[in-house]
């Protein structure tokens, strides 16, 4: 009786230490997955509008610009610069650390690589002195917290290698839309968010150092419109933007 009981009890806590084994193998898989090959992202604000919107989730390749602190959970000092180093190409839509506090991921499209000569004047992005092509598409009306409330023109820009994308414009005046021109420092870059009218990027704050690179975006794996809570099951099918699943991000 007594040699049955211990059997039972090494029986239960091998069977626990196989689950914590189990559980720790798993969490080590994901973090290893999460730094040197995929990261999921959120979207929490419309400064990429349209090809971004809030409430998409979407996957960044950790291996495309190679790996620098940043690349590692909560950035710890263990990779001085950047290992593996592959640039990032114009047009990239990039996830990098905000220059001014290295915490915060922000999400932009590169615009401006090293040694280039970037200026916006009257809303139109000029790089080594040319203006980039903007070819208007039209106008629509955009929703703002559930109410429509902004009218902006919608062009598809044609960067100088050929990468074209959406923008939205509101206007062309104030001070994001002309700037002086600036020089691009070696190994850091200039980005911008596709609704140029809302969006706080480096006509605001500067460049982005290739130490801060964590990723390139790459394909959307959800989305909602924000219309459903986690428990209102029943609203999902009308808040999943179905048509968004699985795009590649442009």
């Amino acid at each position: 009786m007594a040699d049955s009981q211990v059997s039972e009890s090494q029986k239960k806590s091998g069977g626990f230490r196989e689950t914590v084994k189990t559980v720790l193998y798993a969490v080590a898989i994901a973090l290893v997955v999460r730094t040197v090959a995929i990261e999921p992202f959120n979207i929490p604000s419309g400064s990429m509008i349209p090809t971004l919107l809030v409430g998409d989730y979407l996957f960044v390749s950790k291996y495309s610009y190679g790996y620098s602190r940043h690349s590692l959970p909560f950035s710890p000092p263990v990779i001085s610069d950047r290992i593996l180093y592959t640039p990032p190409e114009r047009g990239d839509v990039a996830v990098f650390k905000w220059p001014r506090d290295d915490s915060t991921d922000y999400i932009k499209r590169i615009v401006g690589l090293p040694g280039d000569r970037i200026q916006v004047r009257a809303g139109v992005l000029h790089i080594n002195g040319t203006p980039v092509k903007l070819e208007k598409v039209g106008t629509r009306q955009r929703k703002v917290g559930g109410w429509v409330a902004l009218e902006v023109t919608e062009y598809v820009e044609t960067l100088p290698n050929g990468r074209q994308h959406v923008i939205y414009q509101q206007t062309t005046s104030g001070p994001h839309n002309n700037t002086a021109e600036v020089v691009i420092p070696p190994a850091h870059f200039f980005a911008m968010g596709d609704n140029r009218d809302s969006s706080q990027d480096s006509r605001a704050w500067g460049f982005v150092p290739a130490e801060n690179l964590v990723g390139r975006a790459e394909f959307l794996f959800f989305s909602t419109d924000g219309s459903a809570r986690i428990w209102e099951i029943w609203k999902w099918p009308q808040a999943i933007r179905f048509g968004r699943l699985f795009n590649g991000i442009e």
